[in-house]
């Protein structure tokens, strides 16, 4: 049975499966000082493996079934330039946020829980570390060669080191969608989601309409579901139904927004007096609408994460 179709059977059988949450969120509720750094959680590859571990662990002790890799904003050139390592090193680097993840993994009784670990990658905008993950306005002067050249050897790492999906994720530009499903075809036996950031209910960053970013997933048989990450939790619902009759039969929805606060790139999260938008309760709509992959993106943790499994698996 294919990777795929076991998933699928698996999904069916036991339902939707829950992703981690933040994990910069965690790592720095836990001390660790990642406001401003250009590799943001990806240094602590470097400086403090354990303390992703640990993060990870905590995650799993809430109830996901899926890990991600504190590798969204880590980047082979990103390494050589900020942590003046030669590219061997940098490669290491890399593959060493899946070993990390499966290390943690393997060692976590889980009892009958199939865990599964997602290599992230984040846009070319996250290098860039200048909050253009939610414009995708950089994707305007390069070409789907550039992007897919910019790519590859994230890609290449984590497919060597044995990630069990790659996740695409907070996607702004329907150019760099498209390089990233031309890209994956040079790994014919890796599977992927793709997620979007999205402006409103309708769009993703960019100002594409998320039905023609929907198409542009839906043309990759590799890729097992497509979404959005990193966006308001309000606009979920609206996104999901507007392109409700474009999935293929074999693909799911996959969805993890951040707690409904607003990113400021000076600033940092604007956090109101009011009570955080995502909430648990939430994800019934999204199972309704065909998500198989829900979870929380920034400034949603295990004690978030906890209550999701409990909604959505009474446990």
């Amino acid at each position: 049975m294919s990777f795929t179709a076991s998933l699928t059977h698996f999904i069916n059988d036991n339902g939707p499966l829950i992703l981690d949450g933040g994990l910069s969120t965690e790592l720095e509720a836990h001390g660790a000082k990642l406001q401003g750094d250009p590799l943001w959680s990806a240094r602590l590859l470097q400086t403090d493996p354990q303390a992703i571990k640990d993060a990870h662990n905590r995650f799993l002790l809430s109830g996901a079934d899926v890990i991600t890799t504190a590798t969204y904003q880590a980047s082979i050139s990103g390494f050589v330039k900020h942590l003046d390592v030669s590219s061997e090193g940098a490669r290491e680097l890399m593959m060493s946020g899946v070993h990390l993840a499966k290390e943690t993994v393997n060692r976590f009784d889980s009892g009958q829980r199939r865990l599964l670990v997602a290599g992230s990658v984040g846009p070319y905008g996250a290098f860039l570390h200048d909050g253009s993950e939610y414009t995708g306005a950089y994707a305007e002067e390069m070409s789907v060669e550039e992007l897919k050249l910019w790519h590859r050897p994230q890609v290449d790492c984590l497919a060597a080191a044995g990630a069990d999906v790659i996740a695409f994720e907070t996607i702004p530009s329907i150019k760099e969608a498209e390089a990233l499903v031309e890209l994956l075809r040079e790994f014919p036996n890796c599977k992927a989601w793709l997620s979007f950031s999205c402006k409103d209910g309708k769009r993703i960053s960019d100002g594409s309409l998320f039905t023609d970013a929907v198409q542009v997933g839906s043309r990759s048989t590799q890729l097992l579901a497509v979404g959005v990450n990193c966006c308001n939790p309000a606009v979920v619902e609206p996104l999901l139904d507007s392109a409700r009759t474009l999935l293929r039969p074999d693909m799911s929805w996959v969805v993890y927004p951040n707690s409904g606060e607003e990113w400021d790139t000076e600033r940092g999260w604007l956090t109101s007096g009011t009570t955080s938008a995502w909430t648990p309760d939430l994800s019934h709509t999204w199972l309704k609408q065909g998500a198989a992959l829900i979870g929380g993106c920034c400034r949603v943790g295990p004690a978030q994460t906890a209550e999701l499994r409990r909604e959505l698996k009474g446990s």
